[in-house]
């Protein structure tokens, strides 16, 4: 006769991996360029898709070195070195020493840059309300409530 903790395991288990799946779903739609690009010209801006995550990262964890922004975007540091200067010559972002560790170089949003960055939350917020369109607002409470929860609980046991 099975033990009710293997029936609950197993039960985990099938969750666990319907969560993986869909998680998969969201990411793969969110790093598809097209949805950056739809992104990008919704908000009635111009710039290079490759920027516009970093831009956006940038005033979201700013100021944020480019090790770590180049972590958080799973690219080389090198290359996310190049984008955070292409930023800064756009005046789209400021770079400076950091307060903690004078070695590293971190990444500000500019005033210019915060007013892009608006520009696409506004697109954002509209892209949203389609997808939510159907939704009951308590459903989507529920969802965000949980999601934050996940992101911490999932920051907090990385294994950095």
């Amino acid at each position: 006769m099975p033990s009710i903790n293997n029936v609950q395991n197993t039960h985990i288990n099938t969750l666990l991996r319907e969560l993986h799946g869909a998680l998969i779903d969201i990411v793969s739609v969110m790093n598809r360029p097209q949805r950056d690009e739809a992104m990008v010209r919704a908000a009635g801006i111009s710039l290079d898709r490759a920027l516009f995550p970093l831009l956006v990262m940038v005033e979201r964890l700013g100021p944020i070195g480019v090790v770590e922004l180049a972590d958080r975007v799973g690219r080389d540091y090198t290359t996310v070195s190049r984008q955070v200067a292409k930023l800064e010559s756009l005046g789209l972002v400021d770079r400076q020493g950091s307060v903690a560790d004078r070695r590293i170089r971190e990444a500000t949003i500019t005033a210019k840059g915060k007013a892009m960055t608006d520009l696409v939350d506004a697109a954002r917020e509209k892209m949203g309300r389609a997808i939510f369109a159907e939704w009951d607002e308590s459903d989507v409470s529920e969802l965000v409530r949980l999601m934050r929860r996940f992101a911490d609980d999932i920051t907090a046991t990385s294994p950095e």
